[in-house]
């Protein structure tokens, strides 16, 4: 008894003595790191003069949670998860009977989103309701279908695109231009783009059928760049960098129209007083169906031939060869396919924002997208949905922690570390949950009984 309680005294010890050690290194890391960052801040003062500003404090701050965390996380988070693995390792492997929530969370979750707004009109009002109508409900959605229409291409057939935001910019320009040229409705050139943004999405699958891997990864980026350039430099049609501005928007299948001179508009219909917030509503509810149609043919596909090429090329291209799997049109459809969902929330972007430029198209933008869909993981469309809900929604949120300025001080501006705890979230995310936050999913085809294939089972960056 003697010699067992002097043996856990001694791993309490060590682990402690090794928490306190990778706290303080941790901590002379973030030092490191945020020096120059956080430590010293450059102005220019009235004379045009750049002065230098010391920021101790601040700096402080960040190295005391990055030394604390760390050492919270080695003294009490990894043994825990450790402990928690090592009961699931050890426990009688039972099917445990599905509760009513796991079983119906996604009709659950749409109910939720589609009461939103009107919740939102509930507790803030007409006009209090448009900030969490647009900056979260319609800005979490398009990233969504972005990210389910991404998960096509990455997630089910495995070819690493870099480039997916060149669709996005693709079905934007096309709605923007059609539209101020030609006068045609929303509801013409929502497909008309998608249409486009699917041509474009051939013509690069075209060039990249012998790539794979980095490769594929580096010319797709690539094409996102010329896109982008091609943009910028083509200035007779797109007008460059000054963008094009007063895009026409939607109505409600030319019933009602949003335009406050028109005499069909839906306030002045209805007797309601004039409000911004009621367009803002109905481009909800347009995303949401929009959203919700990618979901439904993504789950389509999947079932279809098709989708099971697309797990087999994914899996193993060779084996997918040798099974006579013509590969080729396995990857010219799913760069079609997902381009063309990047097209519809293209054109729906340029109707939300009235004004569409260059630099609403950079590769930050792809990085994002492709971070959403490894993060929720590869496949998983509920995991991708609570991704993009996570991180979206959570840099957003950002803009109303004020509070933060009582700690950091008055003159902190919490929006402008959104990507700093963006890639801080994804590093914990990928060391807590590697696969993403559903490391599992159900195979398309089965023997008798439908099972869940762990992520242990499946590729790395594939479960």
């Amino acid at each position: 008894m003697a010699t067992t309680t002097y043996s856990n005294e001694s791993a309490a010890g060590n682990l402690t003595a090794r928490a306190l050690r990778e706290g303080f290194y941790a901590g002379l890391v973030a030092f490191g790191l945020f020096f120059l960052f956080v430590g010293l801040e450059t102005t220019q003062n009235i004379r045009n003069e750049l002065v230098l500003n010391q920021r101790w404090g601040l700096l402080a701050v960040f190295v005391a949670v990055a030394a604390v965390g760390r050492f919270l996380g080695v003294l009490f988070v990894q043994p825990w998860i450790a402990g928690r693995k090592a009961a699931r390792a050890a426990a009688v492997d039972k099917a445990a009977p599905e509760t009513f929530l796991a079983r119906n969370f996604s009709k659950i979750a749409i109910l939720v989103v589609a009461l939103m707004p009107p919740i939102a009109v509930a507790l803030f009002g007409v006009q209090g309701s448009l900030k969490w109508v647009d900056n979260f409900g319609i800005q979490i959605l398009i990233y969504v279908m972005l990210a389910w229409g991404l998960n096509i291409v990455v997630g089910l057939a495995g070819l690493l695109d870099l480039g997916y935001v060149a669709f996005y910019a693709v079905g934007a320009y096309s709605y923007a231009l059609l539209s101020q040229h030609f006068g045609f409705s929303f509801w013409i050139l929502l497909p008309l783009a998608g249409i486009l943004a699917a041509f474009w999405g051939m013509i690069l699958g075209f060039p990249v059928l012998r790539l794979k891997g980095d490769y594929l990864a580096i010319v797709t980026l690539a094409f996102g760049e010329i896109i982008r350039l091609v943009l910028i430099n083509w200035t007779e049609v797109t007008r460059g960098t000054f963008g094009i501005s007063s895009i026409p928007k939607a109505s409600v299948f030319g019933i009602w129209s949003f335009d406050v001179g028109a005499p069909n508009n839906f306030a002045k219909v209805f007797d309601l007083p004039m409000s911004s917030a009621y367009y803002k509503i109905f481009l909800f509810y347009v995303i949401l169906a929009l959203a919700l149609l990618t979901a439904y043919v993504t789950i389509r596909l999947r079932r279809m031939p098709i989708g099971r090429a697309w797990e087999a090329l994914r899996e193993d291209e060779i084996a997918c060869r040798s099974l006579g799997i013509n590969t080729v049109t396995t990857k010219l459809t799913a760069f079609a396919t997902g381009a063309m969902f990047g097209g519809f929330a293209g054109s729906f972007f340029a109707v939300r924002q009235g004004f569409v430029s260059p630099e609403s198209f950079v590769f930050l933008e792809s990085a994002i997208i492709l971070a959403i869909v490894v993060l929720g993981g590869m496949g998983s469309l509920v995991g991708i949905a609570v991704a993009a809900t996570v991180m979206v929604g959570g840099t957003e949120l950002l803009r109303e922690m004020t509070f933060l300025k009582a700690v950091f001080g008055p003159d902190f501006t919490p929006e402008l570390y959104r990507m700093l705890i963006f890639g801080l979230a994804m590093v914990v995310v990928m060391v807590w949950k590697p696969r993403g936050f559903v490391g599992s999913r159900e195979p398309t085809a089965f023997l008798h009984e439908r099972k869940a294939v762990s992520g242990s089972f499946t590729k790395e960056g594939h479960g």
